[in-house]
């Protein structure tokens, strides 16, 4: 029996597999803190609450005892600082905090080259950026830090004590020399770090330690256990679902969204802001148009709205679309292809027959419409874009995935258990780090659940274009003083 924990932004996820089938899942909830405007932060403390809380349910699961090995996946592009002592100094700022913007400036113009360098242009959400931006606004924080981690290798730090990292996660922090595989000390330096404030570097499926007797009595497992060092999330994810060869494509529709083809060479394109990373796999990479927000429009509308998200859904199946406004989905800005942290989200053509079913079916159209700005760029740089397995829990809608065909104009793939991702993939990492599954096996396709073939919806014709000149629009409305 293999563990993957995912730290996600919503909640972590604790997943049992067998090698074959999953065997038990279990998740607990995560909540986001915004102390001040682009500020968006967790407490590093809450994720390992969570992940007690997520393995103490699964414990009661045949098998836990059993458990070999333990992968990790989490959030990218975050910043945890410890001090001297291994201590968290601050909030973890996570994947969406924008605050950085003038320092990505400076970065980019501070180091010509970085964009090909590091796989993509400085942007705010990125970790080099967060870590200038910490010593002009909280220099003596910035002082005290002696080591910087993400998300899953501070909850690796947890489980077996070290500090270390991959390729993966190392990609997004924009300090990775990406063709190199290993850390850019000019990059770290625009930061104001040493290779000694950040983690030894390794492939995904390399082993990090042992479970520590003090983890091990918390979590309800043996000592000893062996920790692999996983993926970032949206790696992880395509292992979970055999996107590991070159050219296979995977779409993630979590809170963030992705569409990510793999890859056995750098590519970088920073002119049309995808993403060229390292894979959390020995000598892969990714080519990933990124956008800060996936399925979380949908979510946000449900709260906004005080109704459930199923029952919002399924009024969206029926909405009037003479009455179905237009949405830009950009709540926390956006990467692909705008590169624009000042965008916001907003409805326009909103009228009295306009009711939650309707903004619902807008807020799915503009899901939908930033996919297509993604594949836009994709191809754009020579790449095919071939019907995709969708991942995450925005995949679990008919009417997402069908509107998403229909705009892309390829069929959608979506696998039985597909809100599962990246913690099926940092089990199966696992399982490759002690050696019971080859890296050629975690090819095997999934299981497909459904296939949503594109079907012809005339409306996107007129709609799409509409949508893309409202954000042209607003550009300048939406830009910070």
């Amino acid at each position: 029996m293999y563990l993957g924990l995912d730290i996600g932004t919503s909640a972590v996820k604790a997943l049992l597999w067998d090698g074959q089938a999953v065997c038990g899942t279990a998740s607990a909830p995560l909540q986001v803190a915004t102390p001040s405007p682009g500020a968006s932060e967790q407490d590093p403390e809450d994720w390992w609450r969570a992940v007690c809380a997520a393995c103490t349910e699964l414990r009661t699961r045949p098998g836990w005892d059993g458990v070999k090995a333990i992968g990790l996946s989490g959030q990218m592009h975050g910043a945890v600082c410890l001090g001297a002592d291994g201590a968290v100094l601050r909030p973890a700022m996570l994947w969406n905090d924008n605050r950085a913007e003038a320092e990505s400036t400076a970065m980019t113009a501070a180091l010509p080259g970085i964009g090909a360098r590091g796989g993509v242009p400085p942007m705010p959400g990125f970790t080099a950026p967060k870590l200038a931006w910490l010593a002009r606004a909280e220099p003596e924080t910035h002082r005290a830090t002696a080591m910087v981690l993400q998300a899953k290798d501070w909850l690796g730090y947890r489980l077996h004590g070290g500090f270390l990292s991959e390729m993966s996660e190392a990609a997004g922090t924009l300090w990775l020399d990406q063709a190199a595989r290993d850390w850019d000390e000019a990059a770290l330096a625009f930061s104001g770090l040493s290779r000694a404030q950040v983690p030894t570097l390794a492939e995904g499926t390399e082993l990090a330690g042992p479970l520590t007797r003090a983890a091990a009595d918390t979590l309800g497992l043996r000592p000893g256990v062996p920790v692999v060092r996983g993926g970032g999330d949206a790696m992880a994810g395509a292992v979970g679902v055999g996107v590991v060869r070159p050219g296979q494509a995977m779409v993630s529709l979590g809170t963030s969204g992705q569409f990510l083809l793999a890859s056995d060479r750098h590519a970088p394109n920073p002119e049309r802001l995808l993403h060229s990373f390292a894979h959390c796999l020995p000598g892969g990479y990714i080519q990933m148009a990124a956008m800060l927000n996936g399925a979380a429009p949908m979510a946000w509308l449900a709260r906004a709205l005080g109704q459930e998200l199923p029952a919002l859904l399924a009024l969206a199946e029926t909405a009037d679309p003479v009455h179905t406004p237009l949405f830009l989905p950009y709540l926390t800005g956006e990467r692909t292809p705008h590169g624009d942290p000042s965008a916001r989200a907003g409805f326009q053509g909103l009228s009295h027959g306009t009711g939650p079913g309707e903004m619902m079916r807008a807020v799915i159209d503009a899901i939908a419409y930033s996919f297509v700005d993604a594949q836009s760029a994709l191809r754009e740089a020579g790449l095919d874009t071939p019907s995709p397995i969708v991942i995450g829990g925005g995949a679990r809608s008919d009417l997402v995935l069908q509107t998403l065909a229909n705009v892309l104009g390829i069929p959608m793939q979506r696998p039985a258990g597909a809100d599962q991702g990246p913690a099926l993939g940092a089990a199966k990492l696992a399982a490759v780090g002690i050696g019971d599954l080859s890296v050629e096996e975690l090819a095997a396709p999934p299981e497909i659940g459904a296939v949503f073939a594109p079907r012809q919806e005339g409306r996107h014709a007129e709609r799409l274009p509409r949508y893309r000149a409202l954000y042209a629009q607003l550009k300048e409305v939406c830009a910070r003083p």
